[in-house]
């Protein structure tokens, strides 16, 4: 297993306070915030298409040829990932179906490189990657005693024990609804820097 580049919990508050203030691509920055609020892998936000989303019910659905494991994957939507989809899509060419198209190649989604391009314009360079930040989702909801199932499912992480993986098929979403919820609040606090840590409720 490849092991990328995270920044940790204590490195996050500054982390998101550039973000916020990040002066490139107002898109590309969008694309960094909703990475981190929703722990999917930077190649399914690239290639995120508007009608994935249901805004109402707060899920993204992304369909199964474009997750790692062939499966469709559920993702349930903070308060916080719904505002600024909804902000992209005040913004959004009603011709065009992807959330993020690159700017250069038309009907192309942003490129590989550009999320973690802009993480190395902000000073992160080998220190800090768009994949990472599943990693630090990953800690954060472990240390604050969430179920791992639960978390290992929002991660769309393929389990690893056939007979396990036999019997538990469970989607968890209305307790991963609670986790996102949960985890956006958590960065909500981090990025204000503070030092209250947020236990599962």
């Amino acid at each position: 297993m490849t092991h990328r580049a995270a920044i940790t919990e204590r490195e996050a508050p500054e982390f998101l306070r550039k973000l916020d203030a990040y002066e490139g691509d107002p898109a590309t920055r969008c694309a960094l915030q909703l990475l981190m609020l929703t722990a999917v892998r930077p190649g399914e936000i690239r290639s995120a298409a508007w009608l994935e989303f249901d805004l109402e019910a707060g899920v993204w659905t992304i369909p199964a040829e474009r997750m790692k494991m062939g499966a469709e994957h559920l993702v349930p939507l903070s308060r916080q990932a719904c505002a600024i989809v909804k902000r992209l899509q005040a913004k959004r060419d009603a011709s065009e179906p992807l959330v993020f198209p690159s700017p250069f190649y038309p009907g192309k989604p942003l490129s590989d490189g550009t999320l973690n391009s802009a993480l190395a314009r902000m000073g992160y360079k080998g220190h800090a990657t768009a994949h990472g930040f599943r990693s630090l989702f990953s800690t954060c909801a472990n240390e604050a005693g969430w179920n791992r199932d639960v978390i290992e499912k929002q991660l769309s992480h393929e389990e690893r024990n056939a007979v396990r993986k036999a019997y538990n098929r469970a989607e968890y979403l209305e307790e991963r609804n609670k986790l996102m919820q949960w985890w956006a609040n958590r960065v909500d606090q981090l990025r204000k820097g503070t030092e209250v840590i947020l236990l599962r409720a």
